[in-house]
C-alpha cells in the first residue's frame, strides 16, 4: 500500500494546515480546558487519517488476463447493469455497466483491458451525485475509447460526483494500455462507467461490491474477442 501520487501535495498542505491548528489550540486552550484541547488535536489526526485513506493507493496485479475479459476499473458497488445508447462516440446500443466510488473506496482507476487508446476527451459540467443516472451525461467527465487487439471498442468514461472536483486521466490517444496500468484518478466521490457490447457476457450483478483490478466484470462476444 502507497500514497497514490495524485494525493501527495494535498496530504501535505493538509498535514500543515492540521499541525498548525493543534500548536495553536495547544497554546491557547491547553492550559483552561485540556480535555477540548486534546479532543480538538485528537480530531485533527483523525481529518488527516481520513485523508490518507482516501488517497491510498494498493499495488494490485491482475493475474491470468485473456483477450476478452474486462476487469473493473475501480472499487465500489454496481448501480448500473442496463442496455443504454452511447451516442458520444460509439453512437450505438451497448451493455452499461456502472461502479459507484464512495469516499472510502480506493479511488485510483484502472484500464480495464489490453488495447489501444483511439479516443479521449474531457468534459466540464455538473457535480450532481454520482449514482444519478443523469450523471453519466450531465456531471464532469472524461472519456476513453480502448481499441482490443481484436478491433473491439470499449468505452469507460470517469465520471466526477457531488464532492468531487478533478478528474484525473492519464490515457492519450495512440496510447498502447494494458490491465494493471493506472488510467486515471478522480478526487472524491465518484463513478465509472463502462460500455461494452450487447452480447458480452456480465459476470457482476447490481448492488455487489468490485475490487479494481481485481475483479472480472465481463467477456467480450467470443466472435470479437
Amino acid at each position: 500500500m502507497t500514497i497514490h501520487k495524485e494525493g501527495k501535495g494535498i496530504l501535505m498542505s493538509v498535514f500543515a494546515v492540521m499541525l498548525m491548528m493543534d500548536v495553536l489550540i495547544y497554546i491557547f486552550l491547553n492550559k483552561e480546558c485540556p480535555f477540548l484541547a486534546k479532543s480538538l488535536m485528537g480530531f485533527s489526526v483523525l481529518v488527516f487519517l481520513f485523508f490518507v485513506n482516501f488517497f491510498r493507493s494498493p499495488n494490485r496485479q491482475f493475474v491470468g488476463f485473456e483477450e476478452g475479459m474486462i476487469v473493473a476499473p475501480a472499487d465500489g458497488k454496481i448501480v448500473v447493469i442496463e442496455p443504454t445508447v452511447e451516442d458520444e462516440f460509439l453512437n450505438e446500443k451497448r451493455i452499461q455497466v456502472s461502479i459507484f466510488m464512495s469516499v472510502f473506496n480506493v479511488h485510483a482507476n484502472w484500464y480495464p483491458t489490453h488495447g489501444k487508446v483511439v479516443y479521449y476527451t474531457h468534459n466540464d459540467g455538473r457535480f450532481m451525485a454520482a449514482n444519478l443516472p443523469k450523471s453519466s451525461t450531465e456531471n464532469e467527465r472524461a472519456t476513453v475509447v480502448i481499441e482490443t487487439p481484436s478491433k473491439t471498442r470499449i468505452l469507460v468514461r470517469q465520471i466526477a460526483g457531488a464532492l468531487a472536483r478533478r478528474i484525473v486521466t492519464y490515457a492519450m490517444e495512440g496510447h498502447e494500455c494494458k490491465v494493471n496500468d493506472h488510467l486515471g484518478f478522480i478526487k472524491f466521490g465518484s463513478r465509472v462507467d463502462l460500455f461494452l457490447p450487447l452480447d458480452s457476457e456480465i459476470f457482476v450483478k447490481m448492488k455487489q461490491n468490485v475490487r479494481g483490478n481485481k475483479t472480472l466484470i465481463a467477456r467480450l462476444p467470443k466472435t470479437e474477442a
